[in-house]
């Protein structure tokens, strides 16, 4: 009843409440008055880096004061990275697509591994040996024998074997179902350079990978520790029904045979050939508190082995540059905003729909109290002041300077 008294004497022309009236809104929470979408967190400051540049020939790298130089090597592209934040330190070529050979093991890997247990059994039978490419590299694999999940995984990591492979995705659902699982795991990772035809990475019309794309599997597999101890190990025995033979680790970084020193602290992965693709390799390995992946693909130059030795140069380049370069890319996948992940997708539905509820006209009293009720809602919870309380206290000042105004007319009369 004040609050409706003193408007109606405002509306009569009243000076003394012309003056009181305009406190309310003066008064009132800037909370209560801001906008009535809430917009996105500022993010932290990053350091800028070109997305760009790893799309560029050459090699990329930007050294800063005393960082050594990037070594020449002659693979036809290879990537330096940082295992842990993702940073590329250097690259050449790195999105250049070319036959990647049995690194595409890694990403085999990734896609079939967290299947099955790794002592879970399983009996091969015929079928699923078929169709394994000429002068594939084997490790034995035997219809009839039964093998435990870890021995052929053994199988795929030390011997590169495509029989262990075949008989995996057949576990997986089949050959083409494990190449269009790869595919989708490829790009989740945010891999897009690789196209899958064979999983085992046999040369196949179209099958293409990249330096990025291989040293992103690399690190990726790092993540999972049944991957990381697979592609760590050197040797191990393969079962043969009631006997078994020893399998040795084909990359020579990790075992230091046929005159390729051994890398210290050389976490292995995988490395690769056939006559299409070269030589190829994914190497991590661990210095103090830094862990660096790196990707060579097809050296040029040295024969056979010189994958090991351009591996090695550019991962002594690596420990020693880093914190001396500035990153020229990142190994992490650029998520769209929307495909953000679903609970920051609820969040920001849900603000749009309030800011949406603020800003729509309505009838009546509902359009004045829409962006109010919006405002309330980006508050915090709990009890407020606000607008309401203002509004009754000014009231009442009004009521109070009108009776005294009154009474002095009456005594002045």
């Amino acid at each position: 009843m004040i609050v409706t008294s003193a408007v109606r004497h405002a509306a009569a022309g009243s000076a003394a409440l012309l003056f009181v009236l305009p406190v309310p809104v003066a008064a009132a929470s800037p909370a209560a008055l801001a906008p009535s979408v809430v917009g996105e967190p500022t993010p932290p400051a990053r350091q800028y880096v070109d997305p760009a540049r790893l799309d560029r020939r050459g090699t990329q790298v930007q050294r800063l004061p005393g960082a050594p130089s990037v070594p020449s090597v002659s693979a036809l592209s290879w990537v330096v990275a940082d295992a842990s934040s993702g940073e590329v330190l250097a690259a050449r070529n790195a999105h250049r697509k070319l036959p990647p050979a049995s690194t595409l093991k890694a990403l085999f890997a990734l896609t079939a591994l967290p299947r099955h247990a790794p002592s879970e059994r399983h009996t091969v039978v015929d079928a699923e040996l078929n169709g394994i490419g000429s002068g594939s590299s084997l490790v034995g694999v035997k219809e009839g024998y039964t093998y435990k999940v870890s021995d052929l995984w053994n199988g795929v990591f030390l011997s590169s074997g495509n029989d262990a492979v075949h008989v995996l995705a057949a576990m997986n659902g089949g050959w083409e179902s494990t190449t269009r699982q790869m595919q989708e795991k490829a790009r989740s990772l945010g891999a897009r350079d690789t196209h899958v035809v064979s999983p085992d990475g046999y040369d196949a019309p179209g099958q293409v990978s990249s330096a990025y794309d291989l040293a992103v599997f690399g690190r990726a597999g790092l993540q999972d520790p049944d991957f990381a101890r697979y592609c760590s190990t050197a040797y191990a025995e393969f079962p043969a029904g009631s006997w078994s033979y020893g399998i040795a680790n084909t990359n020579r970084l990790l075992t230091g045979e046929n005159g390729v020193e051994r890398y210290p602290g050389l976490l292995g992965i995988k490395n690769g050939y056939t006559s299409n693709a070269g030589n190829t390799l994914i190497s991590a390995a661990r210095r103090g508190d830094r862990t660096l992946v790196v990707s060579v693909m097809n050296p040029q130059e040295g024969g056979g082995f010189a994958v090991y030795e351009e591996a090695r140069e550019l991962l002594d380049w690596g420990f020693e540059a880093a914190g001396r370069v500035r990153p020229v890319g990142s190994l992490a996948p650029v998520r769209a905003k929307a495909a953000a992940d679903p609970g920051t997708r609820t969040v920001s539905v849900a603000r749009e729909r309030r800011g949406a509820e603020a800003a729509a006209p309505r009838p009546g009293a509902e359009t004045a109290a829409a962006p109010v009720r919006a405002a309330r809602e980006a508050e915090p919870s709990g009890p407020s002041p606000g607008l309401p309380l203002t509004l009754v206290g000014s009231a009442c000042a009004a009521a109070l300077t009108l009776w005294m105004w009154r009474r002095r007319t009456a005594r002045r009369v």
